[in-house]
């Protein structure tokens, strides 16, 4: 299917990184009993009370996010992209794990994590300097204007960047081949995609642990861990 297939669009969920170790909010074996993601990540209560995010980040999340590793997924996923086989990476995720493997080509849905920037002049700031302001301040402050600074995800109650959805639907309009690693297919408009791309007339090839609504539309459909059978696909098939 990957052998035959010229514009491949790459759809993935939160299921591709947790062979890195990155769990989801739920199943999360208690990662995030102490912190509530409907307060961490929750616009309207960020505006109320940021040190509630800060402590979060400082506790949890950045040890998380600056420990994590691409899986073999994210390895394939680029060596498609080298090859000139896979057009875009299309993620809902906030990790940034798709460009730590090497991929150029990657819209995210929902933001990165690794990115901040001033809610006051839009100053960015990168996740180690993120970690070094907030060893001294909470919240973490601009030092430019005195605004507070936020991490660049899409939050509970905001929408999704109108540039990055009307992209991520060109691309998913003019690819011969989708294949979903690693997601629920539930969380919407993000998962209407998978939809649009067979509607085109692309195949659909569904990787994910558990059953999503559009196993029945998909030509293939693997409940299996995503990584070895993402690296044999790629590599044995040059072969």
């Amino acid at each position: 299917m990957i052998d035959e297939a010229q514009r491949i669009v790459a759809f993935t969920g939160a299921g591709i990184s947790a062979e890195s170790g990155i769990p989801t909010y739920r199943g999360a074996g208690g990662m995030w009993s102490k912190y509530d993601p409907e307060k961490f990540a929750s616009i309207d209560y960020f505006r109320k009370d940021p040190t509630y995010y800060w402590r979060f980040f400082k506790e949890c999340r950045h040890d998380l996010i600056a420990k994590a590793e691409p899986t073999l997924s994210h390895y394939a996923l680029a060596e498609l992209e080298n090859r000139g086989k896979l057009n875009t990476i299309v993620t809902q995720n906030i990790d940034g794990l798709h460009y730590l493997a090497g991929s150029e080509r990657v819209l995210e849905l929902h933001g990165n994590t690794n990115r901040f920037y001033c809610l006051g002049c839009s100053k960015q700031f990168n996740l180690n300097q993120a970690w070094e302001m907030v060893q001294t301040q909470m919240p973490v402050i601009c030092d430019d204007c005195g605004g507070i600074i936020r991490a660049d995800v899409v939050m509970f109650g905001e929408m999704l960047p109108e540039r990055t959805i009307t992209e991520a639907e060109q691309e998913t309009n003019s690819c011969d081949l989708m294949i979903v690693i690693g997601s629920s297919l539930v969380v919407y408009p993000a998962a209407s995609l998978p939809y649009q791309a067979k509607s085109a007339g692309a195949k659909l090839a569904i990787i994910n642990l558990d059953p999503t609504p559009l196993d029945s539309l998909a030509d293939l459909v693997i409940r299996h861990p995503a990584a070895n059978l993402m690296a044999q696909a790629v590599w044995l098939e040059q072969e």
